[in-house]
């Protein structure tokens, strides 16, 4: 994700595709002409990366310039006439190529088919980078497309938002949601993450998504995702992570107003981890940090054989049992930590204190976020 003023924007079109499209539109151009030689004509602004790599890539002999539209003096609306500005040359019985960064509403190029017509051309062609089908609302042809993308505001070779963006070499989608906080909350069994969960959720609006209790949700109320769980289940067998990110993906839509989510009990894995952040992005947001409780394990030992004594659950009163959910733990989350370290995601949290001590050691991490 970048940020452009107010606005955050994440990653669209990668260079190589552009790189891909614009060789594209040359090859078809040039097949199409033949040994004419045309003259390509850039709209100023946006146009300049593109007709720069475009003749580049243009195997002929060519001609290149570039013209800029602007309102008349008073005139605000891009609905109004404009006026050209740059064009010197004669065009009589030429073949000119408009080179376009991009095409929406076709506003601009009902204002190059009215200018150009006076202009005595032998054919006008336009062609462009990237098209909005969706936007469109004019009937003349587009006679080259590059690639075709959905309605929505983007940043990157040549456009800009406000001014900013368009030196950034790929392309860039406005993100719609982007004030989350999405945290992945990890310790140790006796650490006191369901305690701290709890607490987070509510100083930060936060929705908690547990693995355990979506699993036992969908299990119990028998869902198509829960008897597809079970079946894998009943054979002992683990529920692919398919399975599980589609449960996940249910519970983010159905608060999709929600100012963040903390996972809990996934991911355990790199696999499960790109996954959710795969997930997350479909929802124009990401993962902000992994927080884990960090307590010595000796005190996890002590803490969980007193809560075995109200708490009823067997694996809470053996300490064999104990000591080796705990290095369970660190061998499945070992490999978490390396993972969102090397993002700079990773905050360790010392465990061990008052709830409240704990509480606030996690505000100032999340505060900074």
């Amino acid at each position: 994700m970048i940020k452009l003023h107010d606005k955050y924007f994440k990653p669209f079109i990668s260079a190589k595709e552009i790189d891909a499209a614009i060789s594209k539109l040359a090859n078809e151009i040039s097949n199409d002409l033949g040994d004419e030689i045309p003259v390509f004509i850039g709209i100023l602004n946006g146009s300049f990366m593109v007709v720069s790599d475009f003749v580049k890539k243009y195997p002929k002999p060519c001609e290149v310039t570039f013209i800029k539209l602007a309102s008349y003096e008073g005139v605000k609306s891009t609905e109004d006439i404009q006026r050209l500005i740059g064009l010197t040359q004669d065009l009589s019985g030429r073949t000119v190529v408009i080179i376009e960064d991009i095409i929406d509403t076709g506003n601009t190029l009902h204002e190059i088919y009215r200018i150009f017509k006076n202009e005595g051309v032998k054919e006008l062609k336009i062609a462009t980078l990237f098209y909005k089908p969706e936007a469109y609302k004019k009937d003349f042809k587009i006679h080259y497309i590059g690639i075709e993308i959905p309605n929505k505001f983007i940043v990157g070779f040549g456009l800009d938002y406000n001014g900013l963006g368009r030196d950034i070499p790929e392309v860039y989608q406005i993100s719609t949601k982007q004030h989350t906080t999405n945290l992945v909350l990890f310790g140790p069994p006796g650490a006191g993450k369901g305690t701290q969960a709890e607490l987070l959720k509510e100083k930060y609006n936060l929705v908690h998504i547990s693995t355990g209790d979506v699993f036992r949700y969908n299990i119990k109320n028998e869902t198509a995702l829960g008897i597809l769980a079970k079946s894998y289940m009943d054979k002992g067998e683990l529920v692919p992570d398919e399975v599980t990110i589609k449960m996940l993906n249910t519970e983010v839509e159905k608060n999709a107003d929600a100012k963040g989510f903390i996972f809990d009990g996934f991911p355990r894995t790199n696999a499960q981890a790109e996954a959710l952040e795969k997930l997350m992005e479909s929802k124009d947001s990401h993962i902000n940090a992994m927080v884990a409780l960090e307590v010595d394990d000796e005190v996890l030992v002590q803490r969980l054989l007193k809560r075995g004594e109200t708490s009823g659950r067997p694996d809470d009163a053996n300490e064999s049992v104990i000591r080796n959910r705990i290095k369970e733990y660190y061998k499945k989350t070992a490999i978490l930590k390396d993972y969102y370290t090397a993002q700079n995601k990773y905050f360790g949290v010392d465990g061990v204190g008052s709830i409240e001590e704990i509480a606030q050691r996690l505000s100032v991490v999340i505060d900074k976020l």
